[in-house]
């Protein structure tokens, strides 16, 4: 029951992430700063919701869950059922926008899906790879025993994860995030979906190495598996 609990908390937390920054990218002909926040803003709400009372572990991230597997945070079992619930969530995400954008009158084909028309697909990738490993790292050392603050952890994650959405925005369109972008890019098809390669295996690559190097610097030092 308490896995349950938590792979639904995860299915939760991602269907927000997801329908809340791509709806705003569909629905609302936003600048970069709003749609950044609407990402940063939805995974701060959902890690204060669900994160903070144990009901999920907060990830809504198949990149982020894979990096807690990788240091011990999450059984390896777990963390399937994890990303699992993180998949399924971005494509009913993905399909509510749709829904709601033909309502409106929206374009056929807009679901704010993630491209980047403007650079080659290896800058692509390494940009995606970087800012992953950026985003990661910050939840890692934040939610850590020896560094971290539960409190304030959930702000700077969402800050954080605002900056970097700006910064991408008009590169990869920001994904950092294997569920954000499969959704939309499945509905959309295109170039979205032949190029969802890049923003599936770059966010992972970048969580791998933050993973390693936030070990490194003591990410997980006094976390014991009462903590897990």
């Amino acid at each position: 029951m308490e896995l349950f609990r938590k792979v639904f908390g995860e299915f939760i937390g991602t269907f927000m992430l997801v329908f809340v920054g791509t709806a705003t990218i569909v629905l609302a002909n936003p600048d970069p700063l709003t749609i950044g926040l609407a990402f940063g803003l939805a995974v701060t709400a959902m890690d204060y919701a669900i994160g903070h009372g144990g009901l999920s572990d907060g990830h809504f991230n198949p990149a982020v869950t894979i990096a807690m597997a990788i240091n011990d945070r999450v059984p390896v079992r777990d963390g399937l059922f994890f990303i699992l619930a993180q998949f399924f969530a971005g494509i009913c995400a993905a399909a509510f926008v749709g829904v709601l954008g033909n309502a409106v009158g929206v374009p056929a084909g807009s679901y704010g899906q993630t491209d980047f028309p403007v650079v080659n697909a290896g800058l692509a990738f390494s940009f995606e790879a970087i800012i992953t490993f950026l985003f990661v790292f910050v939840i890692l050392m934040t939610t850590s025993k020896e560094y971290g603050s539960k409190q304030m952890a959930s702000i700077a994650i969402g800050g954080t994860l605002t900056l970097l959405v700006i910064v991408a925005l008009n590169i990869t369109g920001g994904s950092l995030n294997p569920a954000r972008s499969l959704g939309p890019a499945l509905f959309a098809g295109g170039t979205a979906l032949s190029h969802y390669w890049v923003y599936l295996c770059a966010p992972i690559t970048g969580a791998v190495a933050a993973a390693f190097i936030a070990k490194f610097m003591g990410s997980e030092q006094g976390l014991t598996d009462a903590d897990d």
